[in-house]
C-alpha cells in the first residue's frame, strides 16, 4: 500500500463552471514558479503558505457535493505540477471512483529528459488544460519570467501521447493582442493532433485590489481590459491559422 501524500492546498471551489467540462470540483494547489504580469491569484505564488490536505480528505469533500459537481475534479493552482506525486495519487484515487480528472497547468515544470513524474500524473489524467501564455519566447520571458520552450515541448509531448488537451490563452492589450503573435499561436496549434478546444480568455484587471491587499504593485498598471469584440477577433485569428 502506497503511503499517503499530503498536498499543499490553497483552496477548494465547488461548482466550478470554467475549469473543464461540466460543473466541477476545483482544487487550487499552492505554489507557482511563474510571475505572470496578469496573474489574478498572486496569493498562490508562495509555496510555503499552505494548508495540508490528504487525498482522502479531498475526496471526502468531493463526495459531499458530487451531485452538484458531476463534471469531475480539476486540479489547478498556482502550478499543480510542482506537486506531481500528490496530483498523481489524487487522480489515481479519483479514477478508481470513475471521476473525470482535469489538470490545469502552464507546463512550466516539464523536462523532456525526465518525464517519470509527469507520466505518472498523465496516466490518470483525462484532460489537460494547457495555459500558453505567449507564443514568442522573448516576450514570454518578459511576461512570466520564464522561457516557453519547455512549455511548447510539453504541448507536443501531450500530442504524441494522445492526451486530450484544451488550450487556454489570455489575450492582453499591448502584449498578446497582436495579429502576428496570434497567427503564430494558431500555426503552432495546427501542429498538434490533440487540441479539443480553444479558450481565449480576455484580460481583466479585477485583481488590482488583491495586489493592493498583499502590498504588491500591480504589474500591468492601467492596461485596459480586453473587450468582448476584441476577444472574438483574437479567437478568429488563432482559428484561421489553425485551419490553414
Amino acid at each position: 500500500m502506497e503511503s499517503e501524500i499530503f498536498g499543499n492546498i490553497h483552496s477548494i471551489e465547488t461548482c466550478g463552471t470554467v475549469d473543464g467540462p461540466g460543473i466541477r470540483f476545483v482544487v487550487f494547489l499552492q505554489g507557482c514558479p511563474m510571475r505572470c504580469k496578469y496573474c489574478h491569484n498572486p496569493d498562490t505564488w508562495d509555496a510555503v503558505l499552505n494548508k495540508k490536505m490528504s487525498v482522502n480528505g479531498i475526496l471526502v469533500q468531493y463526495e459531499g457535493v458530487k451531485e452538484f459537481c458531476k463534471g469531475g475534479i480539476t486540479v489547478t493552482g498556482g502550478e499543480p505540477l510542482l506537486q506531481p506525486e500528490f496530483v498523481a495519487q489524487l487522480f489515481k484515487a479519483a479514477k478508481e471512483k470513475n471521476i473525470h480528472t482535469a489538470l490545469d497547468t502552464s507546463g512550466v515544470t516539464f523536462n523532456s529528459d525526465d518525464t517519470e513524474k509527469i507520466d505518472n500524473v498523465l496516466k490518470y489524467t483525462d484532460l489537460v488544460m494547457l495555459d500558453i501564455k505567449h507564443i514568442d519566447d522573448s516576450e514570454h520571458k518578459k511576461l512570466t519570467g520564464h522561457t516557453n520552450k519547455n512549455i511548447l515541448q510539453f504541448a507536443h509531448y501531450l500530442s504524441e501521447n494522445n492526451i486530450p488537451m484544451w488550450v487556454r490563452h489570455v489575450v492582453v492589450p499591448g502584449i498578446t493582442f497582436d495579429e502576428y503573435y496570434l497567427s503564430e499561436l494558431g500555426k503552432f496549434l495546427k501542429t498538434l493532433k490533440n487540441v479539443e478546444a480553444l479558450d481565449v480568455l480576455p484580460y481583466h484587471d479585477m485583481a488590482k485590489s488583491k495586489y493592493k491587499g498583499l502590498g504588491l504593485d500591480y504589474p500591468l498598471g492601467d492596461t485596459p481590459p480586453l473587450t468582448k469584440d476584441q476577444a472574438i477577433q483574437a479567437r478568429d485569428i488563432i482559428l484561421k491559422y489553425m485551419k490553414q
